[in-house]
């Protein structure tokens, strides 16, 4: 999964695909998915645009600080999980709820939420993420409860 363990190099990648993108330089590898999503997103330019100020910064949920990086991040995980169809069933789930909610964007939000609890979840227990939990979460969004894995 892209989210990283280490803050500095994760932000780093950002920082880097975005500089490539706004100085017309070829994209390479994940920073053309980077890009994608960062063009989806344009809230967050700002802070892309200003690494020096963004690098070390915290950002708190709890004072409505959202984390552009946790969130972009999470925006790739689910683009890798999909194309990977991993956790497998992904992808059914996924274009079920495409049918409910034509929105690419809104459905990985939605998705999102699964995938934020299951790693809070993760983080706190200090256990893998827990993909079964994981694909029951998105079936009970997608309306398929009888078909989680």
């Amino acid at each position: 999964m892209f989210v990283g363990q280490d803050r500095d190099k994760t932000r780093e990648v950002f920082f880097r695909a975005w500089r490539a993108h706004r100085e017309g330089r070829p994209l390479e590898g994940m920073e053309k998915l980077i890009v994608q999503v960062l063009l989806r997103h344009p809230e967050y330019h700002p802070v892309l645009d200003n690494p020096e100020i963004a690098r070390g910064r915290d950002f708190f949920s709890e004072t409505g600080d959202a984390n552009p990086f946790l969130h972009l991040g999470m925006h790739i995980a689910i683009e890798e999980q999909l194309s990977l169809d991993q956790p497998r069933g992904m992808r059914d789930c996924y274009r079920t709820l495409l049918e409910k909610m034509p929105d690419e964007h809104a459905v990985q939000h939605r998705i999102m939420e699964c995938l934020g609890e299951m790693l809070w979840h993760s983080q706190r227990t200090q256990t893998p993420l827990d993909e079964k939990q994981y694909m029951r979460c998105l079936a009970q969004l997608s309306g398929n409860q009888g078909n989680e894995a």
